[in-house]
């Protein structure tokens, strides 16, 4: 009796501790980790617009190389 009494309640602090961990760990993670993925992916969306914009067309400022295009968006140098 003594020994199913320890075994239950060691069962209960392991599945305790681990739902704690998904709760304050791994749920802000996944949700840092999706908002990123959806700001990257606007980005990405941004940045094909923006080539599918300049490369249509016969004007000089049409045909600019694709690191003069990207120039000017975040983070490209």
């Amino acid at each position: 009796m003594f020994i199913s009494r320890i075994a239950s309640l060691t069962n209960f602090l392991v599945a305790s501790s681990a739902l704690g961990f998904q709760v304050c760990v791994l749920y802000p993670w996944h949700k840092r980790l999706d908002d990123d993925f959806e700001a990257l992916k606007e980005e990405h969306l941004r940045v094909l617009n923006t080539i599918k914009g300049t490369t249509g067309g016969a004007g000089a400022e049409k045909r600019k190389g694709i690191r003069e295009m990207l120039s000017g968006l975040s983070g490209w140098r």
